[in-house]
């Protein structure tokens, strides 16, 4: 009798257990939107790898009125494609239940596309960090999911 209730008891903590995860990866999932001080994006899974796009920017005209476009992208071809809708961030897997890693960065501010990591802080609070070659050498933003 007590190897029967010593195998249920197995079978209760491992099915505890296993809610438990459920729990866990729902909450820290990053997909949704998050903003910063320039803008709102979505983060999104495509071929099983996240991805990013710019949904809204805090100031979507240039000082001319014009919506804004990707001027510094180092292909003359890109240099008309709105800013809002661009898929900037591409290439993440996860490597654990807060960090996806392997991904890149592109800048429109500068034209420049970088290495990068995200990193769940908190279910509220990203962490994304685009470097060159070692994340030593870099920049971080932290964004705000969104309410």
């Amino acid at each position: 009798m007590s190897d029967l209730r010593r195998i249920i008891a197995t079978l209760i903590l491992f099915v505890l257990s296993r809610l438990g995860t459920i729990g866990l990866s729902e909450n820290v999932s990053p997909l949704g939107l998050w903003e910063n001080e320039d803008a709102t994006f979505q983060i999104f899974e495509s071929n099983g790898k996240l991805s990013a796009r710019i949904v809204a920017l805090k100031v979507p005209k240039t000082p001319e009125g014009k919506e804004k476009t990707d001027i510094y992208n180092p292909d003359p071809a890109k240099r008309s494609t709105p800013i809002i809708g661009l898929v900037f961030m591409s290439g993440f897997a996860r490597k654990s239940d807060t960090r996806w890693d392997g991904g890149t960065i592109y800048d429109p501010k500068s034209g420049n596309t970088y290495s990068c990591f995200v990193e769940l802080e908190t279910p509220e609070k990203i962490k994304v960090r685009g470097f060159i070659g070692v994340s030593l050498i870099g920049r971080t933003e932290y964004w705000s999911r969104v309410k």
